[in-house]
This record gives structure tokens, sequence and C-alpha cells, in this order.
């Protein structure tokens, strides 16, 4: 039997290839290595390679806790007003590759053996659509981690991605923001580091009021959320990152104490979040749910007379 992995090592050792894939391979038994893959990408070939090791990262403790609303003006809003700027590389990119179509499209032959120029034009067309593919994958990442190595506890919405894009006014736009692709390098990384996180339900964050509790009915077209019965002014997505994070505070709050099926919860949405608590600290996780949201915070949302 030919031994497929070691065979593969050694020629990229030998040819001196991904020098610094064989340099980190080097740290692992050929024991460890499960499975390697070769895949095509518009550029050129990779070498994937499924190692079997256990990964935990040190989280130091911040004591600050959030919630977080993901949108298309803004990638999110946390709770307490920060706002992370969506950068649209699809739409940014449409110009360039609306262009790069359209060449392709005149060189297309019906009927016939397609040309060397048209295989060439085809690549290029592709390499632009990665290029936008790992925009999107690099931002994911990179605030995820952020906001994970910012945050002992993170409560977010269990948005349903794939019934969204439905909305063919959206659809372009929620694709391009990879909210699902964030969310899922955000768990990713919240095991890893071992903080909390938890997904609660979506329904009615953004037309509660965060201080009152008022429904105030808005469109999408309404940017400002202005609640007649206690006169807060504030701005729609701040006040429902707010509500999401009172939403999974009232859902740790009834996990500890022991009355976790009366809540809200959609199980499903949850995840593997009920792991992550019970075998977190139960301790340092009742001062999280007990800090909430401090009343500073509270008295820095403007009110005023709303006609």
């Amino acid at each position: 039997m030919i031994d497929v992995k070691s065979d593969l090592l050694m020629a990229l050792k030998q040819e001196n290839l991904i020098y610094g894939v064989v340099k980190t391979l080097v740290y692992y038994s050929e024991q460890q290595i499960k499975r390697v893959r070769v895949v095509r990408r518009a550029d050129g070939y990779y070498c994937q390679f499924l190692i079997d090791v256990e990964r935990q990262e040190y989280h130091k403790p911040t004591g600050q806790i959030t919630g977080i609303d993901l949108g298309l003006k803004e990638f999110y809003t946390d709770a307490q007003g920060n706002t992370v700027e969506n950068p649209r590389y699809l739409r940014k990119s449409e110009k360039r590759l609306q262009k790069a179509q359209r060449r392709l499209s005149k060189k297309f032959r019906k009927g016939k053996k397609q040309s060397k120029n048209y295989h060439k034009q085809r690549v290029k067309v592709a390499r632009l659509h990665l290029k936008v593919s790992r925009q999107r994958k690099d931002k994911a990442i990179k605030e995820a981690l952020a906001l994970v190595q910012s945050n002992d506890l993170v409560v977010y919405e269990a948005l349903k991605v794939r019934n969204l894009v439905k909305n063919r006014k959206l659809a372009k736009s929620i694709s391009d923001a990879s909210w699902y692709q964030f969310t899922q390098w955000f768990e990713f990384f919240a095991k890893i580091y071992q903080i909390v996180c938890v997904a609660v339900p979506p329904h009615f964050t953004s037309q509660d009021c965060s201080v009152c509790g008022t429904r105030v009915q808005k469109t999408l077209s309404t940017r400002t959320h202005q609640c007649s019965n206690c006169q807060t002014v504030i701005d729609r997505d701040h006040n429902a990152a707010i509500n999401i994070l009172k939403k999974g505070l009232k859902y740790l709050g009834n996990h500890l104490n022991g009355t976790v099926g009366q809540t809200e919860t959609d199980p499903n949405a949850l995840g593997e979040s009920d792991l992550w608590i019970l075998n977190g600290d139960i301790e340092n996780l009742s001062c999280l749910v007990e800090q909430g949201i401090s009343d500073s915070d509270l008295e820095r949302i403007p009110r005023h007379s709303v006609a």
C-alpha cells in the first residue's frame, strides 16, 4: 500500500513548495494527519491537511458583555453603540466584474470550440469572484476574533439567512454582508477561547423599546427608534442590540436558576451554548449576568419629546 501522506510531504519538502506549511506540519506526527486533499481554485492548486489536534487559547477576562445586531447599513452594532463598517466588497467590485464578464461574453462562440483567449478571460472573471470571497472571509475572521477577545459574554441573533435571501431586493446585500460566515467563525472562536456565547431569537428586537418595552412598529427604512411612551430616541440598530443582550441575560439568569425550560429562547438556535455554560465558571458567569446593562448605559440614551 502506498502511503500518500508521506509521499506528498516528502515531495513538498524536496521541491521546497509552500515552505510555511511544511515548516508548520513538522510539529505534528503522521498519525495526527487524518486527511490530505488537493483543491483547485481560480488562481491555482492548494493542499489541505486535516489534523487531529485539540486547540485551546487563553482568554484574559475583560469583564465586558455585549449583544450584537447584524445589519446592512453597518456590519454590526453592539449594545454599547459601537459600530463596525460594512465593507460591501461585492458592490465595490461590481463594475470590474461587469466589464470582465462582458469581455468574456464577447469571446464566447456558440457551438464551437472556445479559444484560448476565452479561457484566459474566464480565469480572470473567476479570480475576481475569488478575491471577493476571500475578502469576505478575512473580514469575518478578523471581526469574530476581535469580538471574542474583547468580551466575556456575547449574545447574538440566530438569523435564518437561508430564508432572508429569498427577498429579491435584499438578497445580494445580505449575501455580501456574509452574516452566516461571520456567526460560524464567531462560534468557532468562542469555543476555542471558552467564552459564553448565546444565540437568541430575533423576533421584535428592532420593534420593542429597549427602555420601557413598548412595541413601536417600524419599516426597514426607519433607522431611528422613537418611543412615544418613554420619549426615548435612539438608533434602530443600537436599540436592537440592547434588546438582544437583555434576551441573552434573561436566558442565562433562568439557566442559572434552573428554569431554562421556561424561557422564550429557541433551543434549535442555541447550538451548543448549554454545554459551554455548564463547563464554565458558574460564579464568574453569575457576576456577568448581574452586571447586565449598567445604569450609566441607560442614562446615556437620549430622551426627547415625540410628537
